[in-house]
């Protein structure tokens, strides 16, 4: 197959992918009846092809035959599908700008990036367009949006909800999972989604070695998310270091050398067959997968099996981890690559920690004093997803309530 150019686009882009709104009503019935959302391309919808971000995709893979697990669920739960969203190409980016089908806008900061790669969900929950949508999150690919977009993100424990019906990039890391513009929102699709969990902090947690990759506008937001939590469970927040005597920039490299090596056996005959256009970064990130060998990902894989054992041994049953979800702002939508790269390899810093660890990591979304969105992040034991969730709003409403008074 010949490759096809990017068409042109004309900023301001919706998000959501070219003639990929329609309508999957949900049952009458149930806890998400009256609500609307939107699913990420990446998820398969039976009668529609998949497009992963990329039109050589789109054109060399049929319509899906059935719908995706995460999808099934939520239109059993009464929630109505209103279409499909842009991703960044393969999901492989965290900046939010598809060259086939533009930036999506972020309404919430509209000189600025979405983030990616759950760029197109983030978009049209940002502009009220749907109640919530349908991401995933590999190396940050929701965190990072709901951050930027000032949104309320997970990123679920690692296997806890269903991939089938996902177009993989590196499945020891990838988690399905949704964004919603309020908490009520959130709550209600988490209940639907997630176990019950009677999870309690005991321990409370700054992530000192994170938060010196953030930029100081997230200082005053962590204090305030530390200090609301200090004073509902009665305990310091005590300083520590995740990575210990390793550095979070050494485990940025192992995750991207174990994922890499993954996305490129998943990946690589198809790209090499199709030969598709991807963004410059893109490709260059599927240049050097494929040049990672199977000693150097064996490498990877054990110290990464071992982190997650650390990580996890931190938490144990009963820690809570507050960190920065995103290293900075969003970035401008002109923003030199140079600058948006820096960024990345900052974020990816934080947000390796949740991917290495597989633990649940939620979003609470703030904004700075002069209005521009970013998150902060609680982390929880495996399996605590829904009550990391409550916690985490009840600690945003208790802010609030306080910032009022």
């Amino acid at each position: 197959m010949t490759n096809m150019e990017p068409a042109a686009v004309a900023p301001p882009v919706d998000g959501w992918v070219p003639g990929e709104r329609f309508v999957v009503s949900g049952s009458t019935e149930g806890p998400l009846a009256g609500l609307t959302f939107a699913a990420k391309d990446l998820f398969d919808i039976a009668g529609h092809r998949t497009g992963a971000g990329n039109p050589t995709w789109l054109a060399t893979h049929d319509p899906a035959t059935k719908t995706s697990a995460l999808v099934s669920t939520l239109l059993a739960a009464g929630a109505t599908l209103t279409g499909k969203t842009i991703t960044d190409e393969l999901a492989y980016s965290l900046h939010g700008d598809n060259i086939h089908y533009g930036a999506p806008l972020n309404a919430s900061a509209p000189d600025r990036v979405t983030g990616g790669s759950s760029s197109g969900s983030a978009a049209v929950v940002s502009a009220r367009l749907v109640d919530f949508g349908l991401g995933t999150d590999t190396g940050g690919s929701t965190r990072v949006p709901a951050s930027y977009c000032a949104l309320w993100g997970l990123r679920p424990t690692h296997g806890l909800l269903s991939a089938e019906g996902l177009v993989p990039l590196h499945p020891s890391y990838d988690t399905p999972t949704f964004l919603a513009h309020d908490p009520r929102t959130f709550i209600k699709v988490a209940e639907t989604l997630l176990p019950a969990s009677d999870f309690k902090p005991q321990r409370l947690m700054m992530a000192t070695d994170a938060c010196a990759f953030a930029s100081d506008a997230f200082g005053a937001p962590l204090k305030t998310v530390a200090s609301s939590l200090q004073a509902e469970y009665d305990r310091p927040v005590k300083d520590v270091t995740v990575a210990q005597d390793s550095a979070l920039t050494d485990w940025r490299a192992i995750y991207g050398t174990s994922g890499a090596y993954e996305g490129w056996q998943i990946h690589g005959e198809w790209i090499s067959r199709n030969k598709p256009v991807f963004a410059p970064p893109i490709a260059d990130r599927w240049r050097a997968a494929s040049a990672v060998t199977a000693d150097a990902a064996s490498k990877a894989r054990a110290q990464a099996t071992a982190i997650r054992a650390q990580v996890r041994a931190l938490i144990g049953e009963d820690g809570l981890l507050i960190l920065p979800s995103a290293a900075s702002f969003a970035p401008l939508r002109d923003a030199h690559p140079a600058a948006v790269d820096a960024i990345r390899l900052r974020t990816m810093a934080i947000t390796c920690i949740g991917g290495l660890s597989g633990l649940p990591q939620v979003s609470i979304p703030f904004r700075s004093p002069n209005g521009i969105p970013l998150g902060v992040s609680l982390m929880g034991p495996a399996g605590s997803d829904l009550a990391l969730i409550r916690i985490a709003t009840d600690a945003y409403e208790r802010i609030r309530t306080d910032q009022s008074t």
